[in-house]
């Protein structure tokens, strides 16, 4: 009987293992077809933008913008699974916030999304951030060369600057949480905190308006300041127990010598 159940077990063990390739293979359909040498060339490139994405580092996956069947060749493609191909110019934002919401709303209110609507030529998500290879977002994106294909950088600069501050107080914080959960504090409910910050935060560039830049600043410093009196506060709770421990350790080092020496002159 015991034979038996190791047997069930092995067996058990490798047919889950296989459906977890199998599922593991299945959900490349899409990257296979494009990686392979029956791919138009400028198709092939995509996969190679997406591993490197901050889509792809955050598990957004082909078909979570593209719908279709990621698990059946036959089905990868079809309308019936959703699917979605490039999407007109027009229909990018549209596109993007399916996920991005909070943005959509506040590009759609924006001089560029305005600019869109009434030409079609205005800058969409695509223009600024790419398609397939998306980065994490930061104010880099707003540079001379990007924002003067369409206006001059004279305002974009002066948006950058009024961001720059809150920019490097995200980054600062977010170092500050990573060194501590590194000692093996619990920084759960900041990196939420910290997250929903800087979502709201991200949301702001989409307005491209400089003086709603300016006017929210301060609202944004003040919920970091809370987030970062907190992070001190492990900081300096760290360094008590460290003190501590050196305390206790020079108290026994000391007490150890103590005794060597009253042992030594007893003898």
């Amino acid at each position: 009987r015991n034979n038996i159940k190791y047997l069930l077990a092995i067996f058990l063990v490798l047919f889950c293992a296989g459906l977890s390739q199998a599922a593991e293979n299945q959900e490349l359909v899409c990257i296979q077809c494009h990686d392979s040498d029956m791919m138009k060339p400028a198709f092939r490139t995509i996969p190679g933008e997406w591993r490197q994405s901050w889509h792809n580092q955050n598990g957004v996956a082909c078909h979570d913008c593209h719908g279709g069947d990621p698990t059946d060749t036959a089905m990868a493609m079809s309308p019936e699974r959703g699917f979605i191909g490039t999407p007109s110019y027009r229909a990018v934002p549209e596109f993007c916030g399916k996920c991005h919401i909070g943005i959509l709303k506040n590009y759609i209110e924006s001089g560029h999304g305005k600019a869109l609507k009434a030409s079609g030529r205005g800058p969409n998500c695509v223009t600024c951030h790419g398609s397939h290879g998306i980065q994490k977002a930061n104010i880099d994106i707003i540079n001379e060369p990007l924002c003067t294909q369409c206006h001059t950088y004279e305002r974009a600069k002066i948006m950058k600057q009024a961001l720059f501050a809150t920019e490097q107080k995200i980054g600062s914080i977010r170092n500050a949480l990573k060194k501590l959960s590194s000692q093996g504090v619990y920084t759960g409910e900041e990196d939420k905190s910290l997250f929903r910050t800087e979502a709201e935060f991200r949301t702001l560039f989409h307005t491209v308006d400089v003086s709603l830049v300016k006017e929210k600043t301060d609202g944004f410093h003040e919920q970091l300041n809370t987030i970062q009196k907190k992070t001190d506060a492990f900081f300096a709770e760290l360094r008590s127990r460290r003190n501590f421990s050196g305390f206790l350790l020079f108290l026994f080092t000391g007490a150890s010598v103590v005794v060597y020496l009253l042992a030594k002159t007893y003898r």
